[in-house]
């Protein structure tokens, strides 16, 4: 391509033809429904539902979950939702009509020898299995995406899954944080969620724990793309979106890393999903079950932060292009919905932000300029910072070895050629048509990325993919729709139709084996080669206790940008002590009885001296490591 700088805008020449002489375009909408809704509520569940949502909400105070005002909150949810959720959701047409579709295919016979069930289209009844089969396949292809080599990719921890663990473990000792002051300060979600998986699957406070989390948080997050997909086209777009992104890179990595990164994305979906699903339906209920992922989507990452007003400016661009005054209301009415019902999932959140705002800001502060001046003028950095984030999908995803391939577009190649046609093919397919469905994919682009755009203070960690995730659930369906617009315009002959799925065949071969490369080689060999090699000095504190029964007198010698003295002891199984001992300490080690042992760096020659001069009987050895130019020394003092 790069020797080709005309190949480019001639495809999308070529494209915006198609396009315009309707041979290429997005697949059609979902009709939109025509149902009033009441405004109406049950009063006497609604007011027990505030009464224990206030109980609950002071009993938040200093900070925990408590029992007793967790179960009152919960209980006050279940309230509000029973007050609100209509017992005929207008939405049941549409599963009925499904539901249907399952019986034309089945005959049903009453006689004296009992029910007789017979296949009455056998060729509904094919079709029918062989598309669930084919969704069930992707799906799985998916999941393997996400769990191939978790035990190695990523290799090594970092300091932030020190912290992560530590959390973890104070949770299982009764410490029930509602926010996690420690690191800059952390939403609570990952930390139960972490705590369930590792006693379900008995892998202790380990990294791998945390990896299996939160690549457990990026499958979940599937069926919501799948049906996001249905929900702007059809259920080839659905199956579209679930392949782009079931393999894309971009979500598997953040999903492996083991921090907090995929639930940006995993309450994206939903929250979008039902939103636009009620808009579309006007059925209430999904605007309680988008206010409950809202809600819960607070509890997970910060960058989430950004997706309450992602959800005023759907319902404020809803509004902007719905005629009738009876809209308009209903509008307002599932919008107060929709703000009451994740206010009182957030409410712990809310009380501990009252009690301790600093801390619960900090993070987003800092990023702002809150303690570090800006390197220049505010409105520069922020036209620059999204400048950078609207280009990462197609050129440069930024620097951040820990979540992405350096330097390279955040998608592949096709998947990355299809999202730019799609948003060219919305803005068009909008000045056409209006349809509010349209602008909310285009707006949900730049809003989505400004928890990245927003590093003022720190310009150099934009773009940044794990901030940013949420954009990859909306921009990966823009793609799909651009596919399914292809696909679509070979026409409907038979012959046409097998050149058509042969060529998207072709593509997603191209898609899965670019982000395979992306993943489990340049991905993987780039992390190991940033990372460090605690997992190797762990193994060293392992054999040292197997020998010794014990570690209390096994010391790691902190050195500038080194491991993180902590990670080590996660490994062998240690994950609540630092075993840092600085040089000037050294000397303190001997009020301990022998056996003892302390790792350094390799470049570390003034504690080399220390030791030999404190233990003259001790022995050095040198740990040659698996990793480029990452061996460690070993004293060991016997006695």
């Amino acid at each position: 391509m790069d020797g080709c700088p005309g190949v480019v805008p001639a495809a999308f020449g070529v494209a915006l033809w198609s396009y315009r002489t309707n041979e290429w375009h997005l697949p059609t909408l979902p009709a939109a429904w025509q149902m009033p809704d009441p405004l109406t509520m049950r009063l006497v569940p609604f007011l027990f539902a505030v009464v224990f949502g206030v109980a609950a909400f002071i009993g938040f105070g200093n900070g925990y979950f408590k029992w007793w005002s967790t179960s009152l909150w919960l209980l006050s949810i279940l309230l509000l939702a029973g007050s609100l959720w209509m017992r005929t959701p207008k939405a049941q047409a549409d599963d009925n009509r499904s539901f249907a579709l399952d019986l034309d295919a089945f005959k049903f016979k009453l006689n004296w020898n009992g029910l007789l069930i017979a296949v009455s289209n056998m060729e509904l009844f094919r079709i029918k299995w062989l598309w669930r089969g084919l969704v069930l396949a992707v799906f799985g292809l998916a999941v393997f995406f996400r769990l191939y080599q978790l035990d190695v990719v990523p290799v090594e921890p970092f300091s932030d899954h020190a912290e992560k663990i530590l959390d973890v473990y104070e949770v299982s000792q009764g410490e029930t944080h509602i926010f996690f002051e420690r690191n800059t300060g952390r939403e609570a979600f990952q930390m139960y969620w972490t705590l369930l998986v590792l006693n379900v699957f008995g892998t202790g406070f380990s990294f791998f724990s945390l990896k299996l989390g939160t690549v457990l948080l990026g499958i979940l997050t599937l069926p919501f793309v799948y049906m996001l997909g249905k929900e702007y086209g059809n259920r080839r777009t659905a199956i579209f979106a679930l392949f782009l992104f079931g393999v894309a890179a971009w979500p598997n990595i953040i999903s492996r890393i083991g921090l907090r990164f995929p639930l940006y994305p995993l309450f994206l979906a939903p929250t979008l999903l039902f939103l636009t699903r009620g808009l579309r339906t006007q059925n209430r209920n999904d605007f309680i079950l988008a206010g409950i992922f809202l809600g819960l989507g607070l509890h997970g990452y910060s960058p989430f932060r950004m997706v309450p007003v992602f959800a005023a400016l759907i319902f404020l661009i809803y509004l902007l292009h719905v005629k009738s005054k009876t809209d308009r209301q209903q509008a307002v009415f599932w919008f107060l919905i929709v703000v009451l019902v994740s206010l009182f999932i957030f409410s712990p959140l809310l009380r501990y932000w009252l009690e301790n705002p600093s801390n619960f800001g900090y993070r987003a502060f800092s990023r702002l300029g809150g303690e570090t001046p800006l390197p220049g003028p505010a409105w520069q950095i922020f036209l620059s910072n999204l400048y950078k984030g609207l280009l990462m999908f197609n050129w440069d995803d930024g620097e951040i070895w820990v979540h992405s391939v350096t330097h390279r577009p955040a998608l592949d190649l096709v998947t990355a050629a299809l999202f730019l046609l799609g948003v060219v093919f919305l803005i068009v397919r909008y000045i056409r048509q209006r349809d509010w469905r349209d602008l909310t994919l285009l707006v949900s682009i730049p809003v989505l990325i400004m928890p990245s755009v927003l590093s003022l203070a720190y310009p150099g960690e934009n773009p940044a993919l794990n901030r940013a995730g949420a954009a990859s659930v909306t921009a990966i369906l823009i793609g799909a729709m651009a596919l399914d617009g292809l696909a679509a315009s070979f026409g409907s002959s038979k012959m046409r139709q097998v050149v058509a799925y042969a060529m998207t065949l072709v593509l997603f071969l191209w898609v899965a084996n670019s982000n395979y490369d992306l993943v489990f080689n340049k991905f993987k060999n780039a992390y190991a080669y940033s990372a460090w090699n605690t997992s190797e000095m762990g193994k060293v504190l392992s054999e040292f206790r197997e020998k010794y029964g014990q570690t209390d007198t096994v010391w790691i010698v902190p050195y500038p940008y080194w491991v993180d003295t902590r990670l080590p002891g996660v490994w062998a199984g240690v994950p609540n002590r630092d075993f840092a001992m600085f040089p000037e300490h050294l000397q303190d080690s001997l009020n301990f009885p022998a056996p003892k042992m302390f790792l350094f760096w390799n470049q570390d020659t003034e504690t080399e001296k220390i030791l030999k001069e404190l233990y003259p009987d001790g022995k050095l050895s040198r740990y040659t490591s698996a990793f480029v130019n990452k061996d460690f020394f070993i004293y060991l003092v016997e006695q």
